[in-house]
């Protein structure tokens, strides 16, 4: 098991705590699980922006703690969402055996 599949079983764990009503006083997951999907996408959406910070300040240190706290955040999100994280990694995996895969962008000739 990786670390990524032990942390989500904790994530679960404590929306299975939250929703019984048995939720640990001082569980930030829990928190979040409170409230709701705005709040969880807000802090998405937040460590999304200091990991691109981390990335263009060239601090690696940074970058690897701001990248944790996104995919933190994004396990919350998919436990609060239903999904479990083997659909995640299925989707990604999928995406590993495809060869030849680069996007083709439209061009378009301003000259005519």
């Amino acid at each position: 098991m990786t670390v990524y599949e032990e942390i989500f079983e904790v994530l679960k764990e404590r929306k299975k705590q939250f929703d019984s009503g048995n939720a640990p006083e001082k569980s930030y997951t829990c928190y979040l699980y409170k409230e709701g999907v705005d709040k969880i996408c807000k802090k998405v959406g937040e460590e999304a922006a200091e990991t691109i910070i981390a990335a263009k300040n060239g601090d690696n240190d940074e970058l690897k703690n701001e990248i944790n706290d996104l995919i933190y955040h994004i396990m919350v999100l998919c436990v609060d969402r239903g999904l479990d994280w083997s659909e995640i990694e299925k989707v990604l995996d999928e995406r590993n055996e495809k060869i030849g895969n680069l996007k083709q962008f439209h061009t378009t000739d301003k000259n005519t």
